[in-house]
């Protein structure tokens, strides 16, 4: 079974219709049939927190959203704990010339713990790391 890292620029195309990659986004997913989607606590609370703090709508969208993917046997939600937290610490303290965010040093970690070489992003901090990002 194919494996990809859901990243939040997936989550939020997905979940807003105004995101300029929504059409493109729920194409691509329509298309993935028995792929295993990873994602992470950590990318979850990012994709909550850019929708949350927009509006009322886009809040309630969110967290029904996250309550939908934890719920969903399609996607694999590593949960956060102190290894790939600190993990994450890690490589983030390890590119002072990145401008990584700490949610994607973390998913970037998972992704290699994983064997993982796909993510669902259009992130080029991903490419940087030597991933794919399927949507650059």
């Amino acid at each position: 079974m194919r494996e990809l890292f859901a990243d939040t620029f997936f989550w939020t195309a997905l979940a807003d219709p105004s995101d300029q990659w929504h059409s493109v986004v729920r194409r691509f997913d329509a298309a993935l049939d028995d792929a295993l989607l990873v994602t992470t606590d950590e990318v979850l609370i990012e994709f909550a927190t850019h929708l949350g703090v927009r509006d009322e709508r886009l809040r309630a969208v969110a967290t029904a959203w996250v309550r939908a993917v934890l719920e969903d046997p399609g996607v694999d939600v590593v949960p956060q704990s102190r290894d790939t937290f600190l993990g994450g610490v890690a490589l983030f303290e390890s590119r002072p010339d990145k401008l990584y965010s700490l949610t994607d040093c973390i998913s970037m970690t998972v992704m290699r713990t994983r064997g993982l070489s796909d993510a669902l992003t259009h992130d080029r901090h991903f490419v940087q790391e030597g991933f794919v990002a399927i949507f650059r």
